[in-house]
């Protein structure tokens, strides 16, 4: 199934990804035992998971094997695109300086803020009625 690879673990909102990648492979990228296409339908998140390997001209050289659970569709592709760039960073220690300039080293920690009591929401109030 897996042969010996660089491990990454990469997370995103809610989502964790754990992310091996494969040196001499072809470039084929599994999630969760799917091939990409059909694991994400968007586009974009496809595009999202390969900016690591398309900033670092490595798409062909590695396979990317990766299981991620936790959160959706969005925060999950975030979480392999931050596993994939912990992964390289392991494989090649050169690619730093390229993907620390892109920012793909750093955890986005933007999470969703909390409901509070007494309101609708975190920073929504249930409307005022003076009468």
């Amino acid at each position: 199934m897996m042969e010996k690879g660089f491990y990454g673990t990469g997370k995103r909102k809610t989502s964790i990804a754990r992310v091996w990648v494969i040196p001499g492979g072809s470039g084929t990228i599994t999630v969760n035992n799917r091939l990409l296409n059909d694991y994400f339908p968007r586009e974009t998140s496809r595009m999202l998971i390969r900016q690591p390997l398309e900033l670092t001209n490595t798409v062909a050289q590695y396979d990317v094997w990766a299981t991620v659970q936790g959160g959706g569709l969005s925060g999950q592709a975030g979480a392999i695109k931050h596993g994939i760039a912990k992964a390289l960073l392991q494989s090649n220690l050169q690619l730093r300086a390229t993907l620390k300039r892109a920012g793909l080293l750093n955890r986005d920690s933007r999470v969703k803020e909390r409901k509070k009591y007494g309101q609708r929401g975190a920073r929504a109030r249930f409307q005022f009625s003076k009468r």
